[in-house]
């Protein structure tokens, strides 16, 4: 634009209102000077892959980590004490072993040795030494501690055996049978001593009845060919399937 005399006009800029004027020089009052120019966002990142999602765990074989109380029945020589310690040593939880023959030899004057034969003071230890695991037993549970006992207990007799462990500990109570040959029975008995050792009439009888425990519906383990490690291996499967479905007893 030029001034009336032919000199040219300083530039004009518009303000508020649409007032248009000189542009004032950068520095003037009012003035906003540009500031350096944003430097360009970076460019995105790829994302770093992500770890591969892990299948699931395979379900814990055996009993795992349940708290339970398990009776191991079975005659003299059957290796019951022997495979219910060495099955509650190596649980990944609290595990107690309970053996009724212990609990008996408690006594120590006046001790009614069974192989002397059965009587009432005899039948009355017995009971009192069941009553005494049943209460230990009992107070272990409640406390989160698993606990395995071991008993001759017959067939032929459900009150006073079966039955009372059951009245004793509680309805929870898992009971498996360990019934080897009778000849692995009889070697067995032949290496122990004092009490625990009977003669082999006793211990064929008392192998005999055991056998009516078959039919019985409870879980039976022959462990004639198997050492201990493998028996408790056993034991702890069969306590698995008895635990997703309990035997009627």
């Amino acid at each position: 634009m030029q001034h009336p005399t032919g000199a040219p006009m300083p530039p004009r800029h518009q303000g508020q209102g649409g007032a248009t004027g000189p542009v004032p020089p950068p520095h003037a009052p009012g003035w906003a000077q540009p500031g350096p120019p944003h430097p360009a966002a970076p460019p995105p990142r790829p994302e770093a892959a992500l770890p591969p999602v892990p299948s699931p765990a395979e379900p814990e074989s055996g009993t795992g980590a349940t708290t339970l109380a398990v009776l191991l029945i079975g005659p003299a020589g059957a290796g019951k004490t022997t495979v219910a310690r060495h099955w509650a040593a190596r649980r990944p939880v609290p595990t107690a072993h309970i053996s009724l023959d212990d609990v008996r030899e408690w006594v120590c004057s006046g001790f009614a040795d069974p192989k002397a034969g059965w009587n009432e003071h005899s039948e009355a230890q017995y009971r009192l030494a069941r009553r005494t695991c049943g209460f230990a037993a009992r107070n272990f549970l409640a406390n989160g501690i698993s606990c395995i006992l071991d008993d001759a207990v017959f067939p032929d007799r459900p009150v006073v055996g079966l039955g009372g462990w059951k009245r004793h500990v509680g309805p929870g109570l898992l009971p498996v049978v360990l019934l080897p040959a009778l000849e692995t029975v009889l070697e067995r008995n032949a290496q122990r001593s004092g009490n625990r050792r009977l003669s082999d009439e006793e211990v064929a009888s008392i192998h005999g009845r055991m056998a009516g425990w078959y039919g019985s519906g409870l879980p039976i383990i022959d462990n004639t060919k198997y050492d201990v490690e493998t028996t408790a291996r056993v034991l702890d499967e069969a306590l698995a399937r008895a635990i997703a479905s309990p035997p009627s007893w």
